[in-house]
C-alpha cells in the first residue's frame, strides 16, 4: 500500500539521513532500512556473519520490524552526525541532596539530551521547602525551583537543533512538597519540557480506600535523629528510599523518615485526581508494583521512567527500543477469512531480537556510567504498534473479549520467542554480564522473595545472577508457569539480556513507516483528523491532515467510495471505548511485558469526576504499573491529535497590543509575525511560553 503524503513527510523530516548541509543521503525509505541493517550487521564477528545478518535484518525491516527513532535516524550515520546516540530512553543518576548532586546531574542531563536521548529523573530525593541546610545556615527552596532549572536547560539544549528535548519528572507521593508538585504545571509556561508522574504505592491506595491518614515525610539524617523517637509513628515512618547516604536504615532496607505533616489520604487523592482531570497531569506510576515485577529486583531500584513511561529504569539506565507493525501480519483483511500470521510474526521477532541486541555495541551513549549500565545488563524493549488497526483489519472490535484474548496471545508469543532467542544468543555470544555475577543474599532480598528461603537459600549465601533472574523474578515465574523448560534453560546458560519487552507510544514511526497505523497498543484516535507536530524553523506547531492505515486499506481493498463516517462498526476509535476497556487491553498485554506500556486512556470531556477517579483504582486493581488519562479541555491545552469538529467549536480569545479583543475558532488561520498559524496552536504557544522556541 502506498504511503500517504503525511507519512512520507514525517520520514523525510525525522528519519531520512541528510548530509551536514541538508542534502538527502537516503534516496528513499528502503535506503534508510538498508543503512540500518548494514550498520547493525557490522557488529557481527566475521565478514560471513555480517553478510548473512545484513540480509536477514533487511528482510525483517521490510516485513514489519521498526527500530525506534534514534536507531532509524542515527544507525550508520556517524559520518554526518557522530555525536548522536541510538538510544531513545534514559534515566538520570540518583540526584543526591546537595548542590554537587543537583548541578552534577544537570550537566549529565544536558549531555544526554544533546545526544538525542530522552531522560527521566526523580526529584523527591531533594529535601522539602523550608528544611534547614546546616552547611549554608539557611533553609532550602525545595525540589520545584531546581526542576525549573532543568526545564530551562532542556529548552536551551533542544533549541540548538535536532530532536526536541523530552523529560520525565517523577515524585514520591509521600514527599512533603507533593501538593506543590501536583500543581506545578498549572502555572502557564512552567515545566513545559517535562512530563510529570507521581510515584504511587499500594500502601497509599489502601489508605485512600480506607479513608486513613497519610504521612508526608522525608529521610532524617543521623544528627537530626537524636532529637526524635524512632519508635514513635507520629514522628517517624519507615519507607523504601533510593538513597541510604547518612540516613538510618533498618534490616529490611527501609529508611527512617521524619513526618512533616499528616493529611487525609483521600484529600491528597482528590487533589491528584482533580489536577489530572483538568490538566492531564501528573501521571501515575505504581512504583512498588514496578519493582516487585522487575526482572533485576535484587540489584536495582527503579524510581523513574523514560519520558513516555514505557521504560522504568535504574540510575544511569538506558534502553533501546523497537516495535513491530502488527498490520503486516494480517492475511486477507476485512474478510471472514482474515487471520493473524503467527508463523511470520515469530520469524520477525527472532531476527529483530538479535538486531536490537546488536545496538548495545554501537549505542554511542554520551556518559560512561550509561554505557557501563547498558553493557552490564543489555536490556532492550521490543514492542509493537498498530494493535487497533490490526484488530479492525481482522474485524474484531477493540476492547471486546476477543480482542483481549488476541492481544494477550500476540504479546505472549513475542515474549516466548524473545526469551528463546535470549538463550540462543547467550550460547552463541555469552550472557549479559549481570547473569554471571555472584550476589550475597540479604535479609531484604529474602523478605522480598520468601520462596528463596523455602528453596534452602539463607542470608549470606552467594547466588548467581542468572538464578535470581530466571527463578525468582516474578515475571519469569509467570512465564515459567506456561514454559517451564524455557526457565530451566535460562538458569543453566543465562540470558543475553535482562529485559525484552516494552510497548512504546510509537507516534512518529507508526505515522511514517506504519502509514499511520494506530500508535503502540492504542486504537486509532480517529480515521481522519489533524496532527500537530513540531517542524524546524516554525514558531508554532504545524498542522497536517492524516487518515488511519485501516481506513486506507479498507478503501483500497474493499470500497473505494467509503468515507470515515460510514465505516463498519468494528472500526472503533479511542473515544468510543470505555475507560475500563482501555485498562483491560493494557492489562492483557502487561502480563507478558517485562518493562511497561505507554498508554493513554482518552476520556470524554463530560465524564463525571467521580467516575474519572474510578479509572485509576481499577488500573491498580488490574495490576498495571502505570495509568495515564487524557480529557480534552480546550481552555488548558491543545492536543497533539485533534478532530476538525473540536477545533471548529472551540473559541480562543486574543488581546491585541491596543487592548482590542478578538475571538477566533480553533481551526481559523492567523497571519502573525510573518507566519500563518492556526488560532489554537498560536494561542497555546503564546500561553505556555513556547512561541518561537521550536
Amino acid at each position: 500500500m502506498k504511503l500517504q503524503p503525511s507519512s512520507r513527510d514525517i520520514w523525510d523530516m525525522k528519519y531520512r539521513l541528510k548530509s551536514r548541509v541538508g542534502e538527502p543521503v537516503d534516496r528513499d525509505i528502503d535506503d534508510t532500512l538498508r543503512r540500518v541493517a548494514k550498520a547493525l550487521a557490522a557488529v557481527e564477528e566475521t565478514p560471513e556473519l555480517q553478510q548473512q545478518w545484513e540480509k536477514e535484518f533487511l528482510w525483517a525491516l521490510r516485513n514489519g520490524a521498526v527500530p525506534a527513532g534514534r536507531i532509524l535516524s542515527n544507525a550508520g550515520a556517524g559520518e554526518h552526525k557522530p555525536a548522536t546516540a541510538l538510544i531513545n530512553c534514559t534515566v538520570a543518576d540518583t540526584i543526591h541532596d546537595s548542590m554537587d548532586g543537583i548541578l552534577g546531574n544537570l550537566h549529565a542531563a544536558g549531555m544526554t539530551l544533546k545526544a538525542g536521548c530522552g531522560i527521566g529523573y526523580e526529584f523527591s530525593t531533594l529535601r522539602p521547602k523550608g528544611a534547614y541546610v546546616s552547611g549554608a545556615g539557611s533553609t532550602t527552596s525545595g525540589p520545584l525551583p531546581f526542576m525549573d532549572i532543568y526545564d530551562q536547560m532542556c529548552k536551551t539544549v533542544s533549541s540548538a537543533g535536532g530532536r526536541r528535548g523530552a523529560q520525565m519528572g517523577a515524585f514520591d507521593v509521600g514527599h512533603p512538597d507533593v501538593p506543590a508538585f501536583i500543581r506545578a504545571k498549572q502555572e502557564n509556561g512552567r515545566l513545559q519540557m517535562f512530563n510529570l508522574s507521581l510515584l504511587i504505592t499500594h500502601e497509599f491506595v489502601e489508605a485512600v480506600k480506607a479513608d486513613q491518614d497519610w504521612q508526608l515525610a522525608f529521610p532524617v539524617i543521623q544528627a537530626e535523629a537524636k532529637a526524635l523517637s524512632l519508635d514513635d509513628p507520629e514522628q517517624i515512618v519507615w519507607r523504601d528510599w533510593p538513597i541510604k547516604d547518612d540516613y538510618i536504615v533498618n534490616e529490611q532496607g527501609r529508611v527512617a523518615c521524619r513526618v512533616y505533616e499528616t493529611v487525609r489520604a483521600r484529600e491528597l487523592w482528590d487533589m491528584i485526581m482533580r489536577s489530572t482531570y483538568d490538566f492531564a497531569e501528573p501521571g501515575f506510576i505504581v512504583i512498588d508494583e514496578y519493582n516487585r515485577m522487575n526482572n533485576l529486583w535484587w540489584c536495582e531500584t527503579i524510581r523513574s521512567t523514560n519520558p513516555c513511561g514505557e521504560q522504568g529504569l535504574p540510575p544511569n539506565g538506558a534502553c533501546l527500543l523497537g516495535s513491530i507493525d502488527l498490520t503486516r501480519f494480517v492475511e486477507t483483511p476485512f474478510t471472514d477469512k482474515a487471520a493473524f500470521d503467527f508463523k511470520l510474526f515469530e520469524k520477525v521477532v527472532r531476527i529483530f531480537t538479535r538486531l536490537l541486541d546488536n545496538v548495545v555495541e554501537i549505542s554511542n551513549l554520551p556518559l560512561e556510567a550509561q554505557q557501563a549500565e547498558m553493557a552490564k545488563k543489555r536490556r532492550h524493549g521490543m514492542g509493537y504498534f498498530g494493535l487497533g488497526s490490526m484488530l479492525a483489519m481482522l474485524k474484531i472490535r477493540y476492547g471486546s473479549e476477543e480482542s483481549l484474548k488476541l492481544t494477550e496471545e500476540v504479546t505472549r508469543t513475542m515474549a516466548r520467542i524473545g526469551w528463546e532467542e535470549a538463550i540462543n544468543l547467550s550460547r552463541e555470544k555469552g550472557p549479559a554480564p549481570i547473569m554471571e555475577e555472584e550476589f550475597e543474599v540479604t535479609a531484604a532480598m529474602l523478605s522480598q522473595r520468601p520462596e528463596m528461603a523455602k528453596d534452602g537459600i539463607r542470608i549470606g549465601d552467594s547466588v548467581k545472577g542468572r538464578v535470581l533472574h530466571a527463578r525468582y523474578s516474578r515475571y519469569m515465574q509467570r512465564l515459567g508457569e506456561e514454559y517451564p523448560d524455557l526457565i530451566e534453560e535460562l538458569v543453566k546458560v543465562g540470558a543475553r539480556f535482562s529485559h525484552h519487552t516494552s510497548i512504546a507510544p510509537t507516534g512518529t514511526i507508526a505515522l511514517s513507516l506504519g502509514n499511520n497505523a494506530s500508535n503502540g497498543i492504542e486504537p486509532s484516535f480517529s480515521h481522519a483528523y489533524l496532527r500537530n507536530l513540531i517542524r524546524d524553523g516554525k514558531k508554532t506547531k504545524d498542522q497536517i491532515e492524516v487518515v488511519s492505515a485501516e481506513f486506507l486499506a479498507y478503501r483500497e481493498r474493499i470500497d473505494v467510495e467509503v468515507t470515515p463516517e460510514n465505516l463498519p462498526d468494528y472500526f472503533v476509535t479511542a473515544d468510543a471505548i470505555t475507560p475500563n476497556q482501555h485498562v483491560d487491553i493494557q492489562a492483557a498485554a502487561q502480563k507478558w511485558v517485562d518493562s511497561s506500556i505507554s498508554k493513554t486512556i482518552n476520556v470524554p470531556t463530560e465524564i463525571p469526576f467521580a467516575q474519572f477517579q474510578e479509572i485509576y483504582l481499577y488500573a491498580v486493581e488490574k495490576g498495571l504499573k502505570g495509568c495515564t488519562t487524557f480529557r480534552f479541555n480546550p481552555e488548558v491545552h491543545q492536543g497533539v491529535l485533534v478532530k476538525e469538529e473540536e477545533l471548529a467549536s472551540t473559541i480562543y480569545r486574543f488581546t491585541l497590543e491596543d487592548g482590542t479583543e478578538i475571538d477566533l475558532a480553533g481551526n481559523e488561520t492567523v497571519e502573525y509575525d510573518g507566519e500563518t498559524h492556526t488560532a489554537a496552536n498560536l494561542y497555546e504557544a503564546i500561553k505556555n511560553g513556547s512561541y518561537g522556541r521550536y
